[in-house]
């Protein structure tokens, strides 16, 4: 994993830090596209994925955007506690798993709270390509609104900003946004899981493929309204254990329980690290990354799970 070096922290909201990030030898860093995030190792072996909230014609820098978690597993804890300028991080290459659709004509960005990262790099990239793009930020208060002056500078009337204060009929009135398409539009959003949610209530009647959204929290499996998901058992095959996952657990969370130790980044289906060989079984897959060929051999025990009636028999 390359090397980054810390050159400035800034707080940028009450629970939100800058940190811009360079190669410590003063080479120009991989390219990266909107949408791009780096996993960052970070101390006690914990490895956490950052949104780029910088634009991507910038070879020079990263910039990353993190908040303080309330309960944070270290991570961000210790970005905003121990993390200081001059300390040398190792991360990955810039990946891409909301990337942008440059051909849209219209495009509707989203952002709630830190969900602004991605969606900064993204603004950047329309406004050199000279497309046609709203940006919609949504926060509690302005004094939460992270980056707000950069962004009203940069993008002036282009920036659309909703303060609820708490209160979500305040908001943004998702319904009348998108509930008729313009020609050729596409929709992003990012943020917390229940503006992820109503975005794509809102444009149901969307075609497949113009709604695009990246989850900070939870799982594909939790954008469904309703939870309908049954327990089902695993074979662990070389050890010859069955075990029951609970409808409202994940393949995942069950092994690590038992003390197998699976290695993981995202935890939402959208990486592919997690990916498991399974010997027997249907299964119901719910990633966004393997193809038709790999789901025959692999699933991904972060939200893969069995179909009804069925046992999975995992080469564990």
């Amino acid at each position: 994993m390359p090397q980054l070096k810390v050159v400035s922290i800034v707080q940028a909201g009450p629970r939100i830090r800058r940190i811009e990030l360079v190669d410590p030898r003063g080479l120009a860093l991989p390219v990266f596209t909107a949408g791009a995030h780096i996993d960052v190792e970070l101390t006690g072996g914990l490895t956490r994925s950052y949104s780029l909230l910088n634009d991507p014609a910038e070879t020079h820098r990263y910039v990353l955007g993190v908040l303080r978690e309330l309960d944070s597993a270290g991570g961000s804890a210790f970005i905003h506690e121990q993390l200081a300028v001059g300390d040398v991080l190792q991360a990955s290459a810039p990946i891409n798993h909301f990337p942008l659709y440059e051909a849209g004509d219209v495009n509707i960005l989203i952002a709630g709270g830190i969900g602004i990262t991605p969606v900064m790099a993204m603004a950047a990239r329309l406004q050199a390509l000279g497309k046609d793009y709203t940006l919609h930020y949504c926060a509690r208060s302005r004094e939460d609104a992270a980056f707000l002056d950069e962004l009203d500078a940069r993008h002036g009337h282009r920036l659309k900003t909703w303060f609820d204060g708490g209160d979500i009929k305040r908001g943004i009135d998702l319904n009348a946004l998108l509930g008729t398409r313009p020609p050729a539009a596409h929709v992003y959003v990012c943020g917390p899981l229940g503006l992820i949610k109503a975005t794509n209530a809102a444009a149901a009647d969307w075609p497949k493929g113009t709604v695009h959204y990246e989850l900070f929290k939870g799982s594909e499996a939790d954008l469904a309204p309703e939870n309908k998901d049954q327990p089902f058992d695993i074979v662990l095959k070389k050890s010859g254990r069955t075990l029951t996952v609970a409808a409202d657990k994940s393949i995942l969370a069950m092994l690590k329980a038992e003390g197998v130790r699976i290695k993981t980044l995202c935890t939402t289906g959208r990486c592919g690290t997690c990916r498991v060989t399974y010997l027997s079984g249907k299964v119901d897959h719910r990633d966004d990354v393997l193809d038709d060929d790999e789901k025959g051999e692999v699933l991904q025990v972060c939200v893969s799970r069995a179909m009804p009636g069925e046992t999975l028999v995992l080469d564990l």
